[in-house]
């Protein structure tokens, strides 16, 4: 069974950053895709960045400029650094992963990132 594990999250002051990790719990093949999603209560999942083997980004608007997605494509871990976080970036915050042309699609359990104003 292979899970992926988020940690990083916490309390953070308005303007202030804090860095996401993600890897899966067991060893597996180099996923194609990895990134982060995130969820406020009351809101639907969005997406916040991805990033492909080959490093390809993609960015969610509201993050760009602020975030940065990367990876480690050796130990299949995906980094979210967040910087000049807002209030309005407070969420679960979670993981996925999907092979190339998958039908599987892996998720975290997800990491609380609270943004204080």
């Amino acid at each position: 069974q292979v899970q992926l594990v988020e940690s990083g999250g916490g309390v953070v002051k308005f303007g202030g950053s804090l860095r996401l990790s993600c890897a899966p719990s067991t060893a597996i093949s180099t996923f194609y895709v990895m990134g982060w999603y995130r969820q406020a209560p009351g809101k639907q999942r969005e997406l916040v960045a991805t990033i492909t083997s080959a490093n390809s980004t993609n960015y969610a608007d509201s993050v760009k400029g602020r975030f940065t997605i990367s990876r480690d494509n050796a130990k299949n871990t995906v980094f979210l650094q967040m910087n000049s976080l807002k209030p309005e970036d407070t969420a679960v915050y979670y993981c996925n992963a999907d092979f190339r042309l998958s039908d599987r699609s892996f998720w975290g359990q997800g990491t609380q990132v609270t943004v204080s104003s």
